[in-house]
């Protein structure tokens, strides 16, 4: 489903001001799929809810996770909420966010969420959880890897690169093992680094 008029007006908004400081470089636009997804990237400032928002365009609206602290904020909150942002309670299973996340998954929207749960500097800082892998399952989506660089300076050229979408099939009766396909999740994200090999 496409942004509405409050959300394509924020988008620029964003997108202007963060251009003044970054040059992106967005790759992988073709691997996105046309409808509903789970879009997942690893976490290190924040900035990369507007990085992963530009990445997709304005051709997608994209709702994204974010701790239920933000929307206790006066006048952010009510332009959270306008945004289509889901809040979530990190101390808690918050049943809110799942059924507000099965909602727009199952009206072919896209969804996104960081894995990792919080910022980490550095990968493997943090254990990936579980809902983004739980959540595709469950509304029968894909998930869509994103990798943002942790280390962003000003004035610099910024990748950010779009995987290839994939799903997890969850036969009658199987026991899936979320915190291996949460890792799985994870590596994936971190394999579409450019500076991969150079690590290796």
């Amino acid at each position: 489903m496409k942004p509405n008029g409050y959300y394509r007006r924020w988008y620029r908004i964003a997108r202007f001001f963060v251009g003044i400081f970054y040059r992106l470089d967005i790759s992988g636009r073709e691997n996105i799929p046309a409808g509903a997804a789970m879009v997942c990237a690893n976490h290190s400032s924040r900035i990369d809810p507007f990085l992963a928002a530009f990445a997709f365009g304005l051709g997608h609206h994209v709702h994204f996770i974010a701790k239920v602290s933000l929307f206790k904020v006066p006048v952010l909150s009510g332009i959270l909420k306008k945004l289509g942002m889901i809040s979530v309670d990190r101390s808690l299973t918050d049943v809110s966010t799942i059924k507000s996340t099965l909602k727009y998954l199952k009206n072919g929207e896209k969804v996104a969420i960081f894995p990792e749960g919080r910022r980490a500097a550095a990968e493997g800082d943090v254990l990936a959880k579980s809902g983004a892998v739980k959540l595709a399952v469950r509304a029968g989506v894909p998930l869509v890897p994103v990798f943002i660089p942790r280390k962003k300076p000003l004035f610099h050229k910024i990748p950010v690169i779009i995987g290839k979408p994939y799903s997890i099939e969850k036969r009658d009766g199987e026991v899936l093992d979320y915190a291996l396909l949460s890792e799985e999740l994870m590596t994936a994200i971190e394999s579409l680094d450019p500076t991969a090999r150079e690590k290796l």
